[in-house]
């Protein structure tokens, strides 16, 4: 084996997140490594969308359809779940087991989902290949993440299927894994890399012909769990016409038909609001906006920090806290801020805040430095992996 190798798995089945990380990541590494091959596991209905490099590519496995913050359901009718799970397995597993290599990046789920990536984890480790877990910088709160890696098995894994553990963000910002009871030996191969930098491709670099109307850029990326922001956005409108700044919406892939049905019939009957339903040159929308209204997502915090833009976050609380923790925290390094969307939801307290939006700090004027050292800090690692790899034996050569 010649070329370097990379395996990505990504396990959404739901939302835009962990793919879009992922496609981030592996677009800038075959960027730089010029004999870098990428495949990227992953149940999401949406990554043929995605923008990948020619050396990156991908394989679906068939889609599993979450319930529940534990409950999932095939998405193949007279398919019980766990035999899809079991059909998922054996993708995941024949793909290392023919792939080989140099390193495998499981994205959040250190089983995956369901267990789903185990035997490929303890397959790849007999082989030598570099098993790394990525994370974000927050997860959830200390005790619930803690309760549920121990349900699911997740701290045994940590322990004896992964040779490092790369946390995407400032270890000043947050440390997520302190409290969950990890030995020294793990907590020793942490690694904080910084936010990922985006950048839009070279095809939407061009400017516009003509001038630009000044707009707020609203979104919540893959948009299931997005229509409180919406409403209270629209209802914003149309509680004061005489907002300045139209506002664009981006409703997502996932928000519900009943939800983007009614959302539409509202926005056409206000001037200053626009939709669309999803937009693959996000990170191009994001650089021509005067500001930002969004979830507390960690790509979203990214394109807010590359782009430098003035930004209100609508956090979730539920099923997790990671929003609110990641939004309350970026509210105290100055780098935002919040408005939580608890009780009744006041057009009129939008409405100030959506005026005041293209006037507020950008992060800059936080003066934080190397908040973007992500990706490099990834390529580094990678190369070293790699290198420690090449250098290693396999413990047992199963042909």
């Amino acid at each position: 084996m010649n070329g370097k190798r990379l395996l990505i798995y990504s396990h959404d089945s739901y939302g835009l997140g962990h793919l879009r990380r992922c496609q981030t990541i592996a677009n800038h590494l075959t960027a730089v490594h010029e004999d870098l091959a990428v495949l990227i596991v992953t149940g999401s209905p949406v990554v043929g969308s995605f923008d990948l490099h020619p050396r990156v590519d991908f394989i679906r496995v068939p889609g599993i359809v979450k319930l529940d913050n534990s409950t999932y359901a095939s998405s193949v009718d007279g398919i019980a779940a766990e035999d899809m799970m079991e059909i998922r397995s054996v993708i995941i597993l024949e793909t290392a087991r023919r792939f080989r290599p140099d390193v495998f990046l499981v994205d959040k789920e250190p089983l995956g989902l369901k267990g789903e990536v185990s035997e490929a984890l303890a397959f790849l480790r007999r082989e030598g290949t570099r098993n790394v877990l990525g994370i974000r910088e927050i997860l959830d709160d200390t005790a619930r993440l803690k309760d549920e890696w121990e349900r699911k098995g997740a701290i045994e894994a940590v322990e004896t299927l992964y040779d490092d553990i790369w946390v995407f963000g400032p270890e000043e910002v947050y440390r997520p894994l302190d409290g969950l009871g990890l030995s020294e030996r793990v907590m020793s191969r942490v690694g904080y890399t910084g936010y990922l930098r985006r950048t839009i491709g070279s095809d939407e670099d061009e400017a516009p012909e003509g001038p630009v109307e000044p707009y707020l850029l609203v979104h919540a990326g893959g948009g299931g769990d997005g229509a409180v922001v919406m409403d209270w956005v629209i209802s914003a409108y149309e509680h004061d016409p005489a907002l300045p700044c139209r506002a664009r919406i981006v409703f997502g892939p996932f928000l519900s038909v009943e939800e983007k049905t009614s959302f539409r019939d509202r926005i056409a009957a206000v001037p200053k609001l626009s939709a669309e339903t999803f937009v693959t040159n996000m990170e191009a929308m994001v650089k021509g906006a005067s500001g930002l209204v969004t979830m507390g997502g960690y790509n979203t915090f990214c394109e807010m920090l590359s782009f430098d833009k003035p930004t209100l976050m609508v956090p979730r609380t539920k099923p997790r806290l990671e929003q609110y923790i990641r939004a309350t925290r970026a509210e105290e390094l100055g780098l935002l801020r919040v408005m939580l969307p608890e009780g009744e939801r006041d057009p009129a307290r939008m409405a100030a805040a959506l005026r005041e939006l293209p006037n507020q700090p950008p992060p800059s004027a936080a003066h934080l430095p190397g908040l973007l050292s992500g990706l490099e800090e990834i390529d580094r690692r990678f190369a070293a992996a790699v290198r420690e790899r090449r250098e290693a034996p396999a413990l047992l050569d199963i042909a």
